[in-house]
């Protein structure tokens, strides 16, 4: 049975709910069981296993590890699969790097061994397709950046606008995107075989352009025996005009501000991280916000006001989870980080708007199981309800209770692993893993609401609001909703 001090933030009988999520990369700073175990004790529901680095035994090593750690503490973790995707990069120098200055004139070479001070190789023979005279390139998070001259066969001759240091393998942007490289290299049709082994909970799809490549990871991924759900990464500026195909073609998206910000412009990222957050709830999709969240914890044991600001944001945005990278990958501190995210995220949903009614109106419902999720909504929202319970199969259930925020915990109580790690990731689901022993849904709420009690999420005389199927089992079949005093039913 889950832990009831985790399923409640820490807090017992879920007074003080974390509802935001927490993901949390692994790295050398958190590979060893000790770490890995404190991470999830301070609050990480979900570990990212980043496929850009590492062999694929140690990904899969990793990903026993995560297993482990999670049942020693008796709580759900989700794992990611985060792909490489295509890396537009520079070649190597001889020296190491090279510094530039404004006005130098330097050549992206696909024909150069090593580097210089004139030329660099590209390890993305193709761009000099990609490419005309008057685009810009954006080398190392834009950092230098450099306007195309001319295009002369396997040569992209360019002129530095913005000089400083370029050292080995820096990636490539192009200023408004139009690079065609495609979302799925070979290495990724790979590892997406690896993902599948370790039945990863979430696989996340890099540098996707359209709802095209979402379909094709999906295929690939079921045809390799992986049950995960699709994460589509939105760092490209094609993506944001194909934002709605994509929305459709996964289960959800990464705000990956990044590449997202060197491509677009910075200052266009905040506006778009609301947009797409808000479009993906009404899609009932879920959302990761993500890049330099807390970056300079990787050095300091402390957040800067700007590093609490940005997590706190997110959180109002309306974000299923915030996300570290380094910071718990590689950093001095990944157990403070986790601990210090997870303060700013109950912080924030203190402020968090509570209003249903209007959203709720304007929705219509085609599916039974959805409109019982909807009501549930409602009348939570309209009644001193302690908690909403739902016994769900596939956690669809709990997914589109959590898209609308009605200031009230939802218990999802699911007997399918896949499910109960899967849900670890929802906004305000708590997965509760139970086994259906009862064939009749009465009893089955009744075992249910024993769960709860013996977990101490509720006590007797709490107002619950339960959902169920009258075909125990069965996905799909969720048709009641009941509202139970605790403790008065026998």
């Amino acid at each position: 049975m889950p832990d009831s001090s985790i399923l409640a933030g820490n807090n017992k009988g879920g007074n003080m709910q974390r509802s935001t999520k927490i993901v949390a990369t692994l790295g050398p700073a958190s590979n060893d069981m000790d770490t890995l175990t404190r991470l999830v004790a301070a609050g990480v529901n979900m570990v990212r296993l980043n496929f850009s680095h590492g062999k694929a035994q140690d990904h899969l090593d990793r990903a026993a590890l995560v297993r482990e750690a999670a049942q020693r503490l008796a709580c759900p973790v989700a794992i990611m699969v985060d792909l490489q995707g295509p890396k537009i990069r520079i070649g190597k120098f001889e020296n190491g790097s090279v510094e530039l200055r404004n006005g130098d004139e330097f050549i992206l070479d696909a024909n150069c061994e090593l580097g210089n001070q004139q030329r660099v190789g590209l390890d993305y023979k193709e761009l000099t397709n990609d490419v005309g005279a008057g685009a810009v390139l954006l080398l190392d998070d834009g950092r230098l950046v450099f306007d195309v001259v001319a295009v002369c066969g396997d040569e992209i001759q360019c002129r530095v606008r913005v000089g400083g240091v370029l050292s080995n393998n820096k990636g490539i942007n192009r200023q408004g995107g139009g690079l065609s490289a495609p979302a799925l290299t070979a290495k990724d049709m790979e590892d997406i075989k690896v993902a599948a082994q370790m039945q990863a909970d979430y696989v996340a799809v890099s540098f996707p352009k359209s709802g095209a490549d979402m379909y094709m990871a999906r295929t690939l991924l079921r045809a390799a025996g992986g049950k995960g759900a699709l994460i589509a990464k939105i760092e490209r500026a094609e993506a944001i005009t194909n934002l709605e195909e994509i929305l459709n073609a996964s289960d959800g998206i990464m705000v990956a501000r990044g590449d997202l910000a060197v491509e677009v412009g910075d200052a266009s990222v905040p506006a778009l991280q609301k947009r797409m957050i808000r479009m993906a709830r009404e899609q009932n999709k879920v959302t990761i916000t993500a890049t330099q969240m807390m970056e300079s914890m990787i050095q300091s044991p402390v957040p800067t006001r700007a590093e609490v600001s940005d997590v706190a944001n997110a959180v109002l945005d309306g974000t299923d989870a915030v996300m570290l990278s380094a910071e718990t990958a590689a950093g001095k501190y990944p157990v403070e980080t986790v601990e210090a995210m997870a303060r700013i995220c109950l912080e924030a949903e203190k402020s968090a708007d509570y209003s249903l009614d209007h959203n709720l109106l304007q929705r219509e419902f085609t599916r039974v199981d959805q409109s019982i999720a909807m009501a549930t909504l409602f009348t939570a929202s309209h009644m001193k309800v302690k908690a909403i319970a739902a016994l769900t199969q596939t956690g669809s259930t709990a997914l589109w209770m959590s898209r609308l925020n009605c200031g009230v915990p939802i218990y999802a109580l699911t007997p399918e692993p896949d499910a109960y790690r899967r849900m670890a990731l929802y906004r305000d689901v708590f997965p509760m893993n139970m086994a259906y022993h009862a064939r009749h849904s009465d009893q089955l709420l009744l075992d249910a609401e024993l769960e709860l009690l013996q977990s101490g999420l509720v006590q007797p005389g709490d107002l619950v609001i339960m959902t169920v199927g009258d075909v125990v089992g069965q996905v799909g079949t969720t048709n009641t909703m009941k509202i139970i005093k605790v403790g008065s039913r026998k």
